[in-house]
């Protein structure tokens, strides 16, 4: 992959990543909401974990992405 191709990828990445944040937030607030009223049905309390994977995985894609550059940088690749 190309540098210019890399930033392009790494910008969409973090773009998609702060939208999935604010999923997320929204997911939780609607959790809250429904948990004021009443007893809410499983899948509005299960709602936040699907954003929460995503999160997950990207955020820990995007923390490891300056040290892997570092590294490929050191070994010459």
């Amino acid at each position: 992959m190309s540098r210019a191709k890399g930033i392009v990828v790494s910008s969409r990445l973090r773009q998609f990543h702060r939208w999935v944040s604010i999923a997320f937030t929204a997911t939780v607030i609607a959790n809250f909401v429904a948990l004021a009223k009443g007893t809410p049905p499983p899948w509005v309390i299960y709602s936040p974990l699907l954003p929460l994977a995503v999160l997950l995985l990207t955020g820990l894609y995007l923390f490891a992405l300056p040290y892997t550059v570092k590294w490929r940088i050191r070994s010459g690749a």
